[in-house]
């Protein structure tokens, strides 16, 4: 187990290396294409309530989504920190600065109840073909998703974070879709990926 801890760590440090090595200008670039390809997605179309996330480290950005035409209508709900380990979806009031350092609701935002979101767009910090996503360590996402028994899981990411096969723990919550700036990876559970 801690051999499997320790290969997850030294991931986690070589793919938040790699997206961080892109230059801004790039990473912004790449971040709009993936947008794109996500508010193209049906899963995105027909989803009432969306769940995005705000980026830090280097992260794939979605700030642009809400501006989409697509988007006309939804409800964007956010990721807030409970405590040590659970998160919440927020519907903004305002932002705030949470525990991480990630731009999160104030706490006078409104809940979102989990299952009332039809689809969620994750950050990480490395993916596979099996839908297998890397994230930062604390299991938030892990934790979270199980709740939102509807909603589609997508995980937003830039190509650098691919990797061949990563050592996934039984408490990781399999992705359904990855998006990147080059393409739109649909998993097949079995661990194929399609599309």
């Amino acid at each position: 187990m801690e051999n499997m801890k320790d290969a997850r760590k030294a991931l986690r440090k070589q793919y938040i290396r790699a997206r961080e090595s892109l230059p801004p200008e790039t990473r912004e670039t790449y971040s709009l294409r993936a947008a794109e390809r996500i508010v193209s997605l049906p899963e995105f179309r027909d989803a009432s309530t969306v769940m995005l996330y705000r980026a830090v480290r280097g992260e794939i950005s979605m700030e642009s989504i809400p501006a989409y035409p697509a988007s006309a209508g939804k409800r964007f709900v956010y990721p807030r920190c409970l405590n040590g380990t659970e998160m919440a979806a927020m519907i903004p009031a305002g932002w705030e600065n949470g525990p991480f350092g990630i731009p999160e609701p104030s706490a006078d935002s409104r809940t979102a109840a989990p299952e009332e979101i039809d689809l969620i767009v994750c950050p990480g910090t490395a993916f596979d073909e099996q839908g297998t996503r890397l994230g930062m360590g604390g299991g938030y996402y892990d934790r979270f998703l199980p709740r939102c028994g509807k909603a589609v899981r997508v995980m937003a990411a830039f190509e650098a974070q691919r990797a061949e096969k990563l050592p996934a723990e039984d408490t990781d919550a399999p992705m359904d879709i990855i998006v990147t700036e080059e393409a739109v990876r649909r998993i097949r559970r079995g661990g194929t990926s399609c599309g």
